[in-house]
């Protein structure tokens, strides 16, 4: 028996307290009582990092049975380190954090998955950590574990390390590569405006600038010198590479039973350009519904599709900001950002001014995605009046609330004040959907239904892109074009049918016509 296994036992606690609430101990009149007390356990486990020891203690068994039980797993995963210092080290750190935190003691089985890949003890790992015990542990060429480190460091920890191991699933690796394709389109905007700042500071002639074309060029040169460098965006061979190294580490989870499924394997990707947003025509829902296909990475509603959906979702008590995105094209980070005190619902406008986005997976406030974002918009009637009906639910969430409100500002707001998460929407959004038996699009394509709505009503392309805030017209043409072509055709079908006519048979002649009989 080893020296651990001697230093522990079963014994018997008085757990008697007297009118101060202390516990009586030996002055416990009851304590001659041949049955007095409850079964404990104690067991000495390894010194700590600085070489102090520490018992583990537990009392309030109902019998001596339970007791044992508990001193048996104690036991059983104290053995399990062996004479490896660091692995009693940890298993110690388990044990005592178990006993603190008052939680049952786990199976040594579950134990020793965890203690021979080197990963917590406690089934918390996170993503984050498994990444780095992973990577650590590759006999790969240094080229490809260089790759490896690269993408972990770079994309996958920022964006998935937070997440426990084995709580990953297909919709956190999902939102992840989504939100890839949205910081590319930060990227591509914030290049361009650069380039046409560059060009903004040369001189179209030559010779020496004169006095007031110096003055004027130095100041387009300070507001280059204020703008973020060149950088390159996360091509789709890029993110087909972060997903291969996302995939091979989670098999080696599930080789190791930490986990028993591989998300990354469900995600998908584009391999190509800049997907199309294109219309849930009857067509392509109906293939859907058939195959579960999608025609498109970016599919949009219908004006009636949409109808449909906020139909379904005007109980709801976040219904205005769906609203708002659907109809002024906000970002999900914008609308959860948004103050009052920019909204002049008496004017017709909203600024956008900040915006929330998740940096790990804390909610952080910062300036919208580029200058061009930080706009002014017009607001239609029925969008205020959603807006007043949404202030003063608001008001009266405040006044239930009492002392626990937390004054944010914020229009969109949890019950007690504070600020929503972003990820709150995106799950909100998709149950309002799904309740409704419509086909699946992401929160960020509502604002796609902008697009189709202002085209609809007249817009062009320009307009788009002012109330989109997008920073060139290049942008919103490469992202709308389809998909207004689609629009035009069915405003198309929907102007011929209005027109009565005699509808000819196959040979050319109108139906009813004697001579053609």
């Amino acid at each position: 028996m080893t020296a651990s296994r001697r230093a522990g036992g079963i014994s018997k606690r008085c757990e008697c307290r007297g009118a101060d609430g202390k516990l009586l101990g030996k002055s416990c009149p009851q304590l001659a009582k041949k049955n007095h007390g409850a079964p404990m356990v104690r067991q000495e486990l390894p010194p700590d990092a600085e070489g102090r020891r520490r018992p583990f203690r537990r009392t309030g068994y109902g019998n001596v049975k339970d007791a044992q039980a508990d001193l048996d797993r104690i036991r059983a995963i104290l053995d399990l380190a062996g004479d490896d210092e660091d692995a009693q080290r940890r298993v110690g750190d388990l044990l005592q954090a178990v006993m603190k935190e008052r939680k049952d003691i786990p199976e040594a089985a579950e134990v020793s998955r965890r203690l021979g890949v080197g990963v917590p003890l406690d089934g918390a790992t996170t993503v984050g950590e498994w990444l780095d015990t992973w990577v650590a542990a590759k006999k790969t060429r240094k080229k490809t574990t260089t790759g490896y480190e690269s993408h972990i460091r770079v994309h996958l920890k920022p964006g998935l390390g937070h997440h426990r191991l084995d709580r990953l699933n297909v919709g956190h690796c999902q939102e992840f590569f989504d939100s890839i394709d949205e910081q590319n389109e930060v990227i591509a905007a914030e290049n361009a405006a650069r380039r046409e700042q560059e060009a903004r500071c040369t001189r179209g002639r030559p010779g020496a600038p004169k006095e007031s074309e110096r003055a004027h060029l130095a100041a387009e040169r300070a507001k280059l010198a204020e703008m973020k460098p060149y950088r390159r965006i996360t091509g789709p061979a890029t993110k087909q590479r972060i997903r291969a190294t996302l995939r091979t580490a989670l098999n080696g989870a599930i080789r190791r039973q930490l986990r028993t499924f591989n998300p990354a394997s469900w995600v998908e990707l584009d391999s190509g350009k800049r997907p199309k947003a294109i219309l849930w025509t009857e067509q392509h829902v109906e293939h859907w519904r058939e195959t579960g296909e999608k025609p498109s990475g970016v599919m949009v509603w219908t004006p009636a599709q949409l109808g449909a959906f906020l139909d379904a979702a005007e109980g709801d008590r976040l219904y205005a900001f769906f609203h708002l995105i659907a109809f002024r094209g906000l970002r999900r980070g914008e609308g959860v950002g948004q103050d009052w005190v920019n909204v002049d619902l008496d004017a017709q406008s909203i600024t956008v001014a900040k915006e929330i986005v998740v940096d790990g997976w804390t909610p952080v406030e910062t300036a919208p995605k580029t200058d061009g974002s930080a706009a002014t918009i017009g607001l239609d009637k029925a969008t205020v009046q959603v807006l007043r009906d949404h202030r003063a639910r608001q008001l009266q969430e405040k006044e239930k609330a009492g002392e626990k409100w937390v004054e944010t500002g914020k229009v969109f707001t949890t019950e007690t004040g504070e600020w929503l998460h972003p990820d709150v929407l995106s799950k909100a959004f998709r149950r309002l959907y799904e309740a409704a038996d419509l086909p699946p699009i992401n929160l960020r394509d509502l604002r796609h239904c902008a697009a189709t709505l202002i085209h609809a009503g007249g817009g062009d392309l320009h307009a788009i892109k002012e109330t989109l805030r997008h920073s060139t017209i290049k942008l919103a043409s490469d992202t709308y074009t389809s998909l207004l072509k689609e629009v035009d055709l069915e405003i198309a079908e929907k102007a011929s049918a209005m027109v009565p006519r005699a509808r000819k048979s196959t040979d050319g002649s109108v139906p009813g016509d004697a001579a053609a009989v």
